[in-house]
């Protein structure tokens, strides 16, 4: 078999986040977590990533996440691939996450690099070392999330460079501004070792970025359905098509990004009958009734699976 690379990637397609469930006073809907999982995955979803900036990891406690890592890896059992996200400012703490998450069965880790609140960084020098370190730690593929929340500038030549000398770090969520122009420098510096330049930000630059080269999306939790034909007309070469079905989707995808962010998908979801509840967790307010019906009208003139799976689930 050929050596996973750029042109024969482990993973590739739509990876969407998958929100995590809470109960009306807060706690953890586990029943709720598992037909989310079972929705994302008749969506037709290539894998999932749990644990994510949209599945509310911040306000989640370390016990938690043991018990979220385990109830979808155990109740997907194997049927797609999972992302697990682990990033922590300790490389130790990031190591040990990652360490039991692939013990649990993750395909691969997802990790933003080490930082704190709005001011703490570390230089280019520790990045490199706290991903080095990681890898020497696990046996599956990072994912490097380049993303603004952690202020932390990651430069093409910095994540080519440790593509290339960091055994596991192969995998690259770009979503910071002019992201295809990065993912075609990043492309063009680090060649087959970025085995998986991929999209972000829920798909709202998907088109431009995947002309420049991605070849994976992770993408919000509720409508892969409409947005997985786009990757493949793509990837088919029928970029009109392409064009079409994104320029159809868009207004929902920009409803996600835009206006709801990552309680689109619970409400969505809770709409569509799949969970019994799509309150965040407080601090952090619940959508404003007006931004709710503007998501849910905006869906509804789409007709995704996620308004009729759990209708179509009980009548059979």
């Amino acid at each position: 078999m050929s050596r996973p690379g750029l042109s024969q990637p482990r993973y590739r397609g739509i990876f969407p986040v998958a929100p995590t469930t809470f109960a009306e006073d807060g706690t953890l809907d586990l029943d709720s977590q598992r037909r989310c999982i079972d929705f994302m995955i008749d969506s037709g979803v290539d894998g999932l990533c749990i644990l994510a900036n949209f599945s509310e990891q911040f306000l989640l406690a370390d016990d938690e996440r043991e018990v979220l890592t385990r109830t979808v890896l155990e109740h997907v059992q194997g049927r797609v691939p999972v992302i697990v996200t682990t990033t922590h400012t300790s490389t130790a703490v990031c190591a040990a996450r990652s360490r039991r998450a692939q013990d649990m069965g993750a395909a691969m880790v997802m990790v933003m690099p080490p930082y704190h609140g709005a001011t703490f960084r570390v230089g280019e020098a520790a990045i490199y070392e706290f991903y080095a370190r990681l890898s020497d730690a696990i046996g599956i593929p990072i994912m490097v999330q380049d993303a603004p929340a952690s202020g932390t500038p990651l430069p093409a030549p910095l994540l080519a460079r440790m593509a290339q000398q960091i055994e596991q770090l192969a995998y690259f969520k770009i979503e910071t501004a002019g992201a295809a122009s990065k993912l075609r420098e990043l492309i063009r510096l680090g060649g087959e070792a970025i085995e998986g330049p991929w999209d972000g930000e829920e798909g709202i630059t998907l088109l431009a970025d995947l002309d420049a080269g991605a070849t994976g999306a992770m993408t919000g939790g509720a409508f892969a359905d409409g947005i997985q034909p786009i990757l493949t007309a793509h990837r088919e070469g029928r970029r009109d098509e392409a064009f079409a079905l994104y320029q159809r989707w868009l207004p929902l995808i920009n409803y996600e990004n835009r206006q709801a962010g990552f309680l689109a998908a619970k409400a969505l979801m809770k709409a569509g009958g799949i969970i019994a509840c799509d309150a965040p967790r407080h601090p952090w307010q619940p959508l404003a009734p007006e931004v709710r019906e503007g998501l849910l009208d905006t869906a509804r003139r789409l007709d995704p699976l996620v308004l009729r799976w759990a209708g179509a689930r009980a009548a059979s």
